[in-house]
């Protein structure tokens, strides 16, 4: 057994070895068919441990999680969360139905998986990144022969889904129509606005929940729920050929019947799980996996519908669930045989039901926002069942995502509809409460007690009213780091662990996934670029401004006209006006150089590539409205500037600046 030490913080407590103990004793860890599933099938693992990035880091290294294949019971980590780590640390080629469905699992927080065809290889869910998308489709060649892959399929619009296209195919051969690329409705525009629009937002929160910038430890990043994490590599999107519009809609390629079930509002606004009707196999997407997923993803994103999520589970359980011998998906591991997946199935339709109703129930009696986490419980049928355990989501913050969705985020209480800053309000707090030195103090005793919550809920008081108090943010890292080593979900675990980092040692360096790049920009449409430097103005430096643009874009056919009034730009497309201040013409092709900012605005209308007409002093007075939002921004206070400086939002570069980014 090996000793592991924590470079920054603290061993568990005895109140948290308590807890853990406690869980261990009160959940089925008898039941062990989730370890005969998750190594069933398996063929062959590639001899290294790590995967490099073509920029020349690690992108990707399940060999730093080795530690938990020690064989101890680890006191810092959550014994559910810890059994579910183990089972995520299954790495290499899987057979899932024989001679034809394979996955390569442990490469990504994703699975991909290869479906035989008459030719080739269909290839469900390519992956984060372009490098890991690679090795994975050279380890089944290796084991399985050489073959052509033939198509692609995207389950949904999350970036582990579809990132890493371009390691599994050319994109000259997608859009010459050689290799479709088949996606459900509405994939591109959810695909590249949720990852735009509050993309800086997005990537910096990322570093919460995904722990992305944790050390690889018992201590710190132990796994994700739904894999391991998320590669640092190269990611990139190839748009879709083909859409699945259809409710239920079949499709047959190179020999391979497919029925895809549109499942728009469920874990993704655009996402079909797919039924092989031929093998009784059953793709469920991210809609089923091995835990209770996200209601509301901390990273940030749209709350999500656990009631349509329950209906679009009960619907392929009678359309497809109980002919299927085999179920997988784009997560985890497969369950094989009717009656297992009819009870998985079952499982997770209850439990989103459950939860929806449940907490709409309390709500419709008064329980609020604020309270509706710690009244609301799964009942024991379902937390004795693995597959209803919150390993991604967390009953406290899914429950409280329910309540934002039907009726919003104030609890009805006037004293919370405009509250202060806690800037503002905390020095109020820390004076009323006998000063700093009173909290610490006070603090310090609920620590020994194991009283964490009510010790963050005082410190946190004296970390807002003075940032600079060095003890005072010790402390609030240390009953974070508690907390975070009590929580099942691997989400929560990160975001507490990593707020504890944050106050000890500011940001940390390294490399961490991108959900933006070039390939997403690009796709994104004109309308939504626009969108998007309507979020980057500064709405207060352009109070006074007014401008009326028109925007023509020959080889797409189509206008916009653009207006600056009231601090908010507009946009509206297959519109001119008539007494536009500026007329600018330009190929959509060329504006895509300037969004991904290898060909200025600026420097494209200086060489005529674009042209203009009227006023061309409005380019020069919005680009000077537009601010450069950086990654590094503030969580816990007094956080930003003390590490190194990051990289800012999806454009780097500025479209409109010239060619030497002024």
């Amino acid at each position: 057994m090996t000793e592991h030490f924590h470079p920054l913080g603290k061993q568990p407590s005895a109140s948290t070895v308590a807890a853990q103990e406690s869980a261990r004793d009160s959940l089925p860890f008898g039941d062990r068919r989730d370890v005969e599933e998750a190594r069933r099938g398996f063929l062959a693992a590639p001899e290294y441990r790590q995967i490099m990035a073509e920029a020349g880091h690690v992108a990707w290294n399940i060999g730093a999680y080795d530690f938990l294949l020690d064989g101890q019971d680890f006191d810092s980590i959550h014994p559910s969360l810890q059994r579910q780590a183990i089972l995520n640390m299954e790495y290499g080629l899987f057979e899932v139905v024989p001679d034809r469905i394979y996955q390569v699992r442990g490469f990504d927080l994703a699975n991909i998986s290869f479906i035989r065809s008459d030719t080739g290889w269909i290839v469900f869910d390519p992956l984060t990144a372009k490098e890991t998308a690679a090795a994975a489709l050279a380890l089944v060649t290796e084991h399985l022969g050489e073959r052509p892959v033939v198509a692609v399929v995207y389950s949904h619009s999350h970036g582990d889904h579809f990132g890493g296209a371009h390691g599994v195919v050319d994109v000259a051969d997608v859009r010459s129509g050689k290799v479709p690329v088949i996606a459900p409705s509405g994939f591109l525009e959810h695909a590249v606005a949720e990852n735009v629009y509050a993309g800086n937002a997005m990537n910096r929160r990322m570093f919460y929940q995904y722990g992305s910038l944790l050390d690889r430890s018992p201590f710190g990043h132990v796994d994700q729920a739904i894999g391991k994490g998320v590669a640092a590599g190269t990611s990139g999107l190839i748009a879709p050929t083909v859409d699945i519009t259809g409710d239920i809609q079949e499709l047959t390629v190179d020999g391979v019947r497919m029925i895809f079930q549109n499942t728009p509002g469920t874990e993704a606004p655009a996402e079909m799980n797919t039924w092989f009707p031929d093998w009784k196999a059953f793709w469920a997407a991210e809609n089923i996996v091995a835990t209770v997923h996200n209601i509301y993803t901390l990273r940030g994103a749209l709350v999500r519908d656990a009631l349509e999520w329950s209906r679009q589970i009960n619907k392929a359980l009678y359309l497809f669930g109980r002919e299927a011998e085999v179920m997988f998906a784009s997560h985890t591991w497969p369950r094989w045989g009717n009656d297992r997946i009819q009870e998985v199935m079952r499982t997770q339709r209850d439990t989103y039901a459950h939860l929806n109703n449940g907490v709409l129930h309390l709500a419709n009696q008064g329980v609020t926002i604020n309270e509706i986490h710690n009244v609301y419980r799964v009942p024991d049928s379902l937390a004795q069942r693995w597959a209803a355990r919150s390993y991604h989501g967390s009953v406290a913050h899914n429950s409280r995502a329910v309540i934002n969705r039907y009726i919003g985020y104030w609890d009805g209480n006037p004293a919370t509809l405009i509250p202060l800053s806690p800037r503002d309000s905390a020095p109020l707090y820390v004076e009323m409460m006998g000063g700093a030195d009173a909290i610490v103090s006070r603090a310090s005793e609920l620590l020994g007690e194991g009283a964490y919550l009510l010790a963050i809920e005082i410190l946190n008081k004296v970390v807002y009213a003075e940032p600079g108090n060095a003890e005072a943010r010790q402390l609030l890292a240390d009953a974070f780091e508690q907390v975070g080593y009590q929580q099942e979900s691997a989400s929560v675990r990160n975001s507490f662990l990593a707020a504890a980092l944050e106050l000890r040692s500011g940001i940390p360096g390294g490399v961490t996934p991108s959900t933006t790049g070039p390939d997403l920009i690009s796709a994104l449409s004109t309308s939504q670029f626009l969108d998007y430097l309507g979020i980057r103005l500064d709405p207060v430096r352009s109070e006074g401004e007014a401008f009326v643009v028109n925007l023509v874009t020959p080889d797409t056919d189509e206008t916009f006209v653009v207006e600056l009034s009231n601090g908010a730009l507009t946009n509206l497309a297959g519109f001119l006006a008539d007494d536009a201040d500026l007329s600018i013409t330009i190929n959509r092709s060329d504006l895509e150089r300037a969004m991904i900012g290898t060909a200025p605005l600026l420097q494209q209308i200086a060489d005529g590539t674009a042209t203009l007409d009227g006023d061309a002093g409005v380019l020069q007075t919005l680009a000077g409205l537009l601010t450069h939002f950086e990654l590094g921004f503030e969580i816990m206070p007094g956080t930003a500037g003390d590490s190194a400086d990051r990289d800012a939002d999806p454009f780097v570069q500025d479209p409109l600046a010239d060619s030497s980014g002024g």
